[in-house]
């Protein structure tokens, strides 16, 4: 990169940790390491929250998707936005979470079932969430790598040092340098920082790409060049597209519906200052992505459109090359294999493929099939050439972005590319690496300990717990092969937990009858199922097809899992191969959700002993403890849809103004028009491809683009007010700890809890009606 790109990358990354250290001064106890003090404010959450989940790998992970399936599936997936606004809209688990006042998700788990319980189900979701989210910097550093064009070795004082294990390093310190000075403070306010950095920068990028490719001449074809069965447009003609098809976004809707609750705790999800102020940080969620998702989608399509259109052909074959170069000498151990199979795609004469005369292109057949191919005749079809063919498959499916974005972009935005990456790892890693240490001290340690500790003692060690967690990121990064397209392996990874949570929190927040019991027997039930399709997606081309094959059990086999997903065909086919198990993720994790509420149910009502005293979880009515009033209205025929969309008496007209928005937004327009109007018409008169065409340039481009440029500036207004409030909230609590009597008793009940031990027993152990003991 030119210089200009080093500064431009550099020096706001200074200040992101300069404010890191600085935030260190508001730190009074441990609610304000944990939970920011509660004083929050809706914007900061959820410019906050955008700049945490928008990471490297989820960039990466689209890209990665989208060249495989385009963009038609997205149509369905319509069906699965409204009903995360109407789960926001109505507070569905948030709300009642913020009622049980827990300061952390395991303290929940021991309020309604019991503290053995706490400690399992907190061990397991904190190894389902560090798994899951060790790759990240992994991730992020071959980006770093591939779009850097670095070497893989450099060599210091005679000494060779890789260069991932480097940038690695360095960015897991960096995290750290996030995290130790104020935890949650820090936190928000540099990722709410980095959050207003990235707004204009998502503008910028996405402007360069849809100016310099043409949508008509050059996007649009290149989408419609595929073969029956795959549309990358066409929604009603992707019947023969495999992983990411119909059925994941069936399972994806349920996930959404079920695990709503799942991963509560040690997140923002308790630093509001009310629980009302939590809901509207949930529902401006829906606007939160301003242009980020635009941009998103135009760098996969940019991508899609590079590598496959014949006016790029000779940027592809550069691309190609050099992505296959450098994916072979991670891959292949062999200086004599790697040669070979650079020298020979690189010998591959440029592909120049002309649509409308060439046969359109297809998963199986497409401009990258020769170069796995190559790859295949020189590492050979046994076990071990079948996992580095494996291997190499999906470096170079996940480093085709970066590659691509080096050969692409000028001098300028290279530098302000790097940035937003910088800033995407940061405000990504720094938040995992929190709540999962969050979580081993709070819910595992704390509960093992006979003496609690010193809110010195606590805060010191809350920071050890960070290093050790990024220790274990940093060691698993270095260590672990993935070997799966990266939605799948985090859908995978997250099973673990999830497959066996959803009934565990929400019968925990909503159901009477659930108990200890039927929540043990759904996390084991969900988990044992998801490790057990780990391990088989691990073993299956090194060691389980082989074994298979070798005994002659391969077509046997391959004949029982066709004819037992026969039923389900086309969207689940399950056929054995000897690079892949047959049963992706999402199949998986649908199997684990479904037993887990199997067995939450059976083991619930087979032990059951009586009903459970809500009330007093979510401390309402005679068992409130901070004399907030609720409001209530009755229900009539003028506040019907107020109700239904949860517009209560304690929303202003600013708040209803935002309900009503996005409302209208999601399910007029999104549900009602995008979706419903569109498949009727179809019904009636079915559309050509080239309307489809331009339907996704006005659904997926155009208005997301203006709506995108509206929430940019509301958003960056909104979150430098609620940053400048939020700094002024914290140093009133530290200048006088008890001048707000709501803050101040909300702050005091949730130290109670966590560190006086008398009084969680009691709150813990009290005789609940039908609880257990």
């Amino acid at each position: 990169m030119h210089w200009i790109d080093w500064c431009i990358a550099i020096i706001p990354l200074i200040a992101i940790l300069g404010l890191a250290v600085y935030s260190g001064r508001y730190i009074r106890g441990v609610v304000d390491f944990l939970a920011a003090g509660r004083v929050a404010g809706r914007y900061v959450i959820s410019v906050g929250d955008m700049a945490s989940g928008l990471s490297v790998m989820l960039l990466v992970a689209m890209c990665e998707q989208k060249y495989q399936i385009g963009y038609g599936i997205d149509f369905w997936a319509k069906i699965i936005v409204p009903a995360g606004i109407i789960f926001s809209l109505t507070g569905y688990c948030t709300y009642r979470w913020r009622e049980t006042k827990a300061l952390s998700f395991g303290q929940f788990l021991e309020m309604r079932y019991n503290r053995p319980f706490r400690i399992f189900a907190a061990a397991l979701r904190t190894a389902s969430e560090m798994i899951a989210n060790a790759l990240s910097p992994a991730i992020a550093v071959n980006f770093f790598i591939y779009f850097l064009k670095l070497p893989h070795t450099f060599t210091v004082c005679g000494v060779e040092i890789t260069t991932f294990s480097f940038i690695l390093v360095t960015l897991i310190i960096l995290a750290l340098i996030c995290i130790w000075p104020g935890g949650r403070v820090s936190l928000l306010l540099t990722d709410t920082f980095q959050g207003l950095l990235a707004y204009p920068v998502f503008v910028i990028i996405t402007g360069y790409v849809l100016l310099n490719i043409s949508w008509g001449a050059e996007i649009a074809p290149t989408m419609m060049d595929r073969v029956p069965g795959e549309s990358f447009l066409n929604p009603y003609d992707v019947s023969r597209l495999r992983d990411f098809n119909i059925f994941s976004l069936v399972v994806w809707l349920f996930s959404t519906l079920l695990n709503r609750a799942s991963w509560y705790g040690n997140d923002t999800s308790g630093s509001a200052k009310t629980p009302h102020e939590q809901k509207m940080a949930g529902i401006l969620g829906s606007w939160r992505g301003g242009f980020s998702t635009v941009m998103l989608i135009t760098l996969a399509i940019m991508v899609i459109t590079i590598m496959n259109h014949r006016n790029y052909a000779p940027q592809a074959k550069v691309i190609r090359d050099a992505l296959s170069a450098q994916a072979a000498a991670e891959t292949i151990e062999s200086d004599a294999e790697r040669r070979q199979v650079i020298d020979a795609i690189t010998a591959m004469p440029e592909q120049r493929h002309i649509i409308g005369e060439d046969q359109p292109l297809s998963r199986k057949a497409n401009l990258d099939t020769n170069v796995f191919r190559k790859v295949r005749d020189v590492v050979g079809q046994d076990g071990d050439g079948n996992f580095k063919l494996q291997r190499f498959r999906t470096l170079y499916q996940q480093m085709m972005l970066p590659v691509v974005l080096r050969e692409t972009l000028p001098t300028g935005l290279l530098g302000l590319l790097s940035l937003l990456m910088i800033m995407l790892v940061l405000s990504t890693d720094d938040s995992r690496i929190f709540n999962a240490s969050a979580t081993i001290l709070q819910d595992v340690i704390m509960p093992l300990r006979k003496e609690p500790f010193t809110p010195r003692q606590h805060l010191l060690r809350l920071r050890l717990c960070s290093v050790g967690v990024a220790g274990f990121f940093l060691t698993f990064s270095l260590w672990f092969v993935q070997l799966d397209y990266l939605n799948m392996f985090m859908v995978i990874m997250t099973s673990i937990w999830l497959g066996g949570a959803g009934p565990v929190m929400i019968g925990g927040l909503y159901s009477r009858f659930g108990n200890t019991t039927g929540a043990f027997a759904s996390v084991f039930a969900g988990s044992g199922i998801s490790v057990s399709g780990i391990i088989l997606q691990q073993k299956w081309a090194r060691h389980i097809y082989p074994f298979l094959q070798d005994r002659g059990w391969d077509e046997s086999v391959g004949s029982f899992l066709a004819a037992a997903s026969r039923p389900f065909n086309p969207y689940i086919i399950w056929e054995i191969s000897p690079e892949k198990f047959p049963i992706n993720s999402y199949e998986i994790f649908m199997i684990a959700m479904i037993s887990g509420i199997i067995a939450y149910t059976v083991g619930s009502l087979v032990t059951y002993r009586g009903p459970y005293n809500l009330e007093r979880l979510l401390h309402r009515g005679i068992y409130s403890t901070d004399g907030e009033k609720k409001l209530h209205s009755a229900w009539t025929w003028r506040n019907i849809m107020s109700k239904l969309i949860g517009i209560t008496p304690e929303y202003t007209r600013g708040d209803r103004i935002i309900a009503w928005s996005v409302f209208f937004y999601s399910i007029v327009y999104q549900l009602g028009i995008a979706f419903a109007g569109v498949v009727i018409w179809n019904l009636f008169a079915p559309w050509p491809l080239e309307y489809w065409s331009i339907y996704f340039y006005i659904t997926i481009l155009l208005v997301p683009a203006v709506s995108g440029i509206i929430t940019t500036v509301w958003f960056t207004w909104g979150g430098v007010r609620d940053t400048l409030q939020l700094f002024r909230d914290l140093k009133a609590r530290v200048d006088n700890p008890l001048d707000d009597g709501r803050v101040a008793g909300q702050v005091s009940l949730a130290d109670r809890l966590v560190l006086d031990k008398a009084a969680e027993r009691k709150s813990v152990n009290a005789n609940f009606t039908g609880k257990d003991e």
